[in-house]
């Protein structure tokens, strides 16, 4: 008959936890029931800490957004600890029986695809339910994108925010950005290699020219940043075919940009209004500018009027 283990599972005759580095194999100490936030390379296997290669071997189990990604860490360092996929799609049926496992005593490790858990994918609530029921919770820190990609920009660093991923439609991302445009320091977004010149153009339009840097492929081989302003950026990317690779978007904060005007208003509903309708042409100017909708609207029916009496 099989013994209880920590966790409430069925003794499983696991071998000394233990990992592989530099050729050598190294016993995993036991770690303290609960959960561990483990964050993992983004791209170069090298990039993680003797502390992570610990924990991951010394878990009960590892909590993995895409396992066959983790697999193939494990597999490099030689961990055999078993995997259990957490991801957006079963998040909200796995949650409750992971914090059950949790309740009982087991050492989880949590990771995702790469970098540092709980930034863009579903650790969040499991990490806030866990803190709601007194588990505890523990940090192994490690690589980032958000932090590889600020500290190569050459862009102020004493004040980031960090948005992640625009919204895709051209009307909502530009609305988006005009929000963020009063921020007082470097912005920094994840990007689609698709999306790419797009949400420069987009950020140019309504940022006006700032300094910005595209990071991609952070850590591996093929790493490149590129440096210039939004025009220079989006002019550029303009003519090219769409980057492979993961991409960190930066851009730097607001200087003495003159404030919109009214003629400055009226000109971009002007030229709106040639490809648009009234209805879109202000859409799109209030979300360049960031002006109230309605003030926008009834500027571009005046406009349109106008207009329509000289055609006439």
């Amino acid at each position: 008959m099989t013994a209880p283990t920590r966790g409430g599972h069925a003794a499983e005759q696991r071998p000394q936890p233990a990992f592989t580095a530099f050729g050598l194999r190294a016993e995993a100490e036991k770690i303290a029931p609960g959960l561990h936030v483990v964050a993992t390379p983004i791209g170069n296997l090298g990039d993680i800490s003797f502390r992570a290669l610990a924990t991951l071997a010394a878990a009960d189990a590892i909590i993995a957004e895409d396992t066959r990604v983790t697999r193939k860490l494990l597999a490099h360092y030689g961990i055999a600890t078993p995997l259990v996929a957490y991801h957006e799609h079963n998040a909200a049926v796995m949650r409750p029986h992971l914090v059950a496992r949790l309740e009982t005593g087991a050492a989880l490790a949590l990771v995702s695809d790469a970098g540092t858990p709980l930034v863009s994918d579903p650790g969040f609530k499991l990490v806030a339910d866990a803190v709601e029921r007194n588990i505890p919770v523990t940090s192994v820190p490690g690589a980032s994108a958000v932090l590889a990609a600020l500290v190569v920009a050459g862009l102020p660093t004493d004040r980031f925010f960090f948005e992640g991923f625009l919204p895709q439609k051209s009307v909502a991302r530009r609305t988006r950005i005009a929000e963020l445009s009063q921020i007082p320091g470097t912005l920094v977004l994840f990007e689609s290699p698709r999306r790419l010149a797009e949400s420069l153009a987009d950020l140019h339009a309504v940022l006006g020219d700032r300094e910005a840097a595209i990071a991609r492929e952070l850590t591996k081989h093929f790493e490149t940043v590129r440096r210039g302003s939004l025009a220079a950026l989006a002019a550029q990317l303009a003519t090219e075919e769409p980057p492979k690779g993961e991409i960190v978007l930066l851009v730097g904060p607001p200087g003495d940009e003159a404030v919109i005007g009214d003629a400055d208003i009226d000109a971009r509903l002007t030229a709106a209004l040639r490809t648009h309708s009234v209805k879109d042409a202000a859409a799109l100017v209030a979300a360049e500018t960031g002006q109230p909708r309605r003030k926008i609207y009834a500027r571009a029916i005046e406009l349109g009027a106008a207009q329509t009496r000289e055609d006439s």
